[in-house]
């Protein structure tokens, strides 16, 4: 939500202490608030004074919140208006009704003063909200070089303006995730976990996902099969108690898999796009398509230079289709151009060669990730000297980044 933009809320709801404690939040947010009780003669005064926000208890004598949506929605003069359920009762079907019925947004009770504004901004400014929980690769880097940027290894979020939750990668910045989770006292957590690949880098923090544990929560991986082993495999083969004491069948969440290869698909109304990259067994990067934005996540990728007998254009060009045109590329870029030329072959990419692709593919912003764990802050630093000095060059209008952990950007 913009900053010190004023909004004019209306609140439907029977019980008198939750329209107390919902408008003194959105009032000290610089917000204007209307109340009603009663949910028939609430109708006319939203039609005449057409808020930006109505937020409606589901459970209310005579008409409920559903049907007062289901005939504000039949309203063109309020087809600007946002429209939130309110309830206690947080099933799934009482949030696909609410759906269905053309709500905006779904806000579970208890109300909690840290969470609610935060969730009624997302619905209003309905954006990406895409934060980095780990960027490293290979290995996590603790200590005094990782300060910066952090020393997690691979995990990326995505959070939709209707609570939809998208997880790229399981590395051990899925752990900081969890326990960011765990402090907005979230429960009956519902997210899409999309694992790139099964390398260690990618996957060893998983069992550390508190979701994967609390009852009512749902929880669905997406990922490529590896010839004879589907995902399910591969999640549970990293639990067998050999090497960890906790296994697939200790989780209490409703857990499913999805075996993924080349396609295009829908989750909750987001498109999807997978497409194998250049790295050992099966690899999968992803783009992301929201109202009109996208945001691709491509690694491990080794992208070969001109020069070596390894080069494929035709995969590359396959590529630069892929990510074209993209707001966000979070994509590898493990090595300088001068540390390369002794990992050819390695399955990761130089900086040089990942620069180039976001210029050609009309990239609009490049988001460096997946750093080699031999690199402290001031190596990332230079890499990202590197690469803003070589697309000033090409007088590209790719703009680029180093992002650190923790950092949320919206898109």
């Amino acid at each position: 939500m913009a900053k010190n933009k004023k909004l004019k809320f209306y609140i439907v709801e029977d019980d008198a202490d939750v329209i107390e404690f919902m408008t003194e939040i959105l009032e000290a947010a610089g917000h204007s608030v209307v109340s009603n009780i009663d949910s028939g003669k609430a109708i006319a005064e939203i039609i005449s004074q057409k808020p930006d926000f109505v937020i409606a208890d589901l459970m209310m004598p005579g008409m409920d919140g559903l049907v007062l949506c289901k005939e504000l929605r039949s309203r063109k003069e309020l087809s600007d208006t946002k429209i939130v359920i309110v309830s206690a009762k947080a099933y799934d079907y009482d949030r696909k009704r609410a759906k269905e019925f053309g709500a905006d947004g779904f806000i579970a009770r208890p109300l909690r003063r840290e969470t609610f504004i935060e969730k009624v901004n997302r619905i209003h400014e309905d954006k990406i909200e895409l934060t980095f929980w780990g960027v490293r690769g290979t290995l996590p880097v603790p200590g005094q070089g990782s300060l910066k940027y952090g020393g997690n290894t691979s995990c990326v979020s995505m959070e939709f303006s209707k609570d939809q939750l998208f997880i790229f990668d399981a590395g051990t910045g899925i752990k900081v995730l969890s326990d960011h989770l765990m402090a907005q006292q979230r429960n009956r957590i519902e997210a899409e976990i999309f694992i790139s690949h099964p390398h260690w880098d990618h996957i060893n923090a998983l069992p550390f996902f508190a979701p994967l544990y609390i009852p009512g929560s749902k929880l669905k991986f997406h990922g490529a099969s590896h010839g004879n082993f589907s995902m399910e495999e591969l999640i549970s083969s990293q639990m067998d108690g050999v090497y960890f004491p906790i296994t697939i069948q200790d989780f209490a969440a409703n857990v499913s898999f999805n075996d993924l290869k080349e396609e295009t698909f829908e989750v909750n109304g987001i498109s999807i796009k997978t497409m194998l990259l250049s790295h050992p067994g099966y690899c999968l990067g992803y783009r992301v398509e929201y109202r009109g934005r996208s945001i691709c996540y491509i690694t491990d990728n080794e992208l070969f230079m001109e020069s070596s007998p390894h080069h494929d254009p035709g995969y590359v060009k396959k590529l630069i289709s892929f990510i074209n045109g993209t707001e966000v590329l979070i994509t590898d870029c493990t090595y300088t151009d001068a540390e390369y030329e002794s990992k050819i072959g390695w399955s990761h990419s130089s900086i040089g060669t990942v620069v180039d692709l976001a210029h050609r593919a009309e990239v609009k912003g490049l988001y460096l990730f997946h750093h080699d764990p031999d690199q402290n802050d001031d190596d990332i630093d230079a890499k990202l000297d590197t690469a803003t000095s070589l697309l000033l060059e090409k007088k590209s209008k790719t703009k680029v980044l180093a992002p650190k952990e923790g950092l949320t950007v919206k898109v």
